[in-house]
C-alpha cells in the first residue's frame, strides 16, 4: 500500500496542485492508516473493506482523538480510496459510505455589555500602541467584522466623515457602519499614533504593528487576551468573542436580523438567527423602569 499512497501524493502535488500543508496532512493521515492496517495483516489496497475502516475509526475514537481530527482523517481516506477506485486498483470504494463522527459545536462566548465596556476601557492613551489597541477593539465591537477583515483593512477602506468601513471577504465587498465612539478612537489613532508607529515608513494598512508592518492575527490575539486579563474577565476571550457579542447585543436590543446578517457577512440567515439563543432576556421590571422613568 505504500506505493499506492506515494502515487496518490504525486497526484495531489502535480495534478491537483494541493498546498504543501494539505499534502503534509494527507501523508500523515494515510501513513497512520497504513500502519494500523499493517498491524491487522492488511498490506494490499484491494484487501481493504468498509468493516476494517470502520474499526479504524472506532480505534481513533478510543484513543481519544477529537471529532474534528477524525473527520479530517476520514476525508483523507475518502480521497485516497476514491482515487484508487478511479484508477481501477479496487473494484469497490471501501470508504464511500463511511460517516464522520458528529462534531458538537461549542457555544460561543458572549460577553455582557458591562464586560465589553470594561474591556474597551482598558487601553489608555499614553502610548501609540495603546491608542492603536483602543481603536482596534472599538472598531471590532462597533462593526462585528472578522479579525482577518480587521487586520486586512487599508486606509482607503475607512470613511470617517460618513462612519463606515469597506470589508473585503473572499466573495464580495460590504459596507459596515460604525458609531461615534469608534470614530473618535480611529481619529485619535490616525492623528496621534499611526505615524509614530510607522517611524517615517509608509504603509497601505490601516493598523500597523510596532515595527511599522501589518498586524497579524496572532498579534491581535495577544492584545485581546492582555486587556481581557486586565479587565478581570474570566471568560475565554478570543478576537471572535467581540464579533459574537456584537451580534448578540444588537439582536438583544431589537436590531433587524437581516441587517445584522448583512453587517456580519453571513451568507445564511440561519447563522445569524442562531444568536437569538444567546440573547439575555431583560428583567421585565427593569425594562418597565428603563422605558418609563423620566431620567432614563
Amino acid at each position: 500500500m505504500e506505493e499506492e499512497i506515494k502515487e496518490f501524493m504525486e497526484y495531489l502535488s502535480q495534478e491537483k496542485q494541493a498546498s504543501q500543508n494539505t499534502q503534509i496532512s494527507y501523508r500523515r493521515d494515510l501513513s497512520q492508516m497504513e500502519e494500523y492496517l499493517k498491524e491487522k495483516g492488511i498490506t494490499a489496497v484491494d484487501k481493504v473493506n468498509r468493516t476494517i475502516l470502520n474499526s479504524y475509526i472506532l480505534y481513533l475514537e478510543r484513543e481519544g482523538k477529537a471529532a474534528t481530527t477524525i473527520s479530517r482523517i476520514l476525508a483523507s481516506m475518502k480521497a485516497f480510496f476514491s482515487y484508487e477506485f478511479c484508477q481501477g486498483a479496487v473494484k469497490k470504494n471501501p470508504a464511500e459510505f463511511l460517516k464522520a463522527p458528529k462534531i458538537e459545536k461549542k457555544a460561543p462566548t458572549i460577553l455582557t455589555v458591562e464586560q465589553v465596556a470594561s474591556l474597551l476601557d482598558q487601553p489608555g492613551t499614553s502610548t501609540p500602541k495603546e491608542v492603536r489597541d483602543k481603536a482596534m477593539l472599538e472598531l471590532l465591537y462597533a462593526t462585528g467584522i472578522r479579525v482577518s477583515e480587521l487586520i486586512g483593512l487599508r486606509l482607503g477602506d475607512v470613511n470617517l466623515p460618513v462612519g463606515f468601513i469597506t470589508c473585503h471577504d473572499p466573495h464580495k465587498e460590504r459596507a459596515v457602519p460604525f458609531g461615534k465612539t469608534a470614530r473618535q478612537a480611529l481619529e485619535l489613532y490616525l492623528t496621534e499614533a499611526r505615524d509614530k508607529l510607522l517611524k517615517g515608513r509608509e504603509s497601505e494598512w490601516l493598523f500597523v504593528n510596532c515595527s511599522g508592518g501589518s498586524m497579524s492575527r496572532q498579534g491581535f490575539w495577544k492584545i485581546i487576551k492582555y486587556y481581557g486579563g486586565k479587565a478581570g474577565i474570566d471568560a475565554d476571550i478570543t478576537p471572535h468573542t467581540l464579533r459574537h457579542s456584537f451580534a448578540a447585543h444588537l439582536i438583544g436590543r431589537g436590531a433587524d436580523i437581516h441587517a445584522v446578517q448583512v453587517m456580519m457577512g453571513h451568507s445564511d440567515a440561519a447563522t445569524t438567527q442562531a444568536y437569538t439563543a444567546y440573547v439575555q432576556k431583560e428583567d421585565p421590571v427593569r425594562a418597565a423602569y428603563n422605558s418609563s422613568h423620566p431620567r432614563q
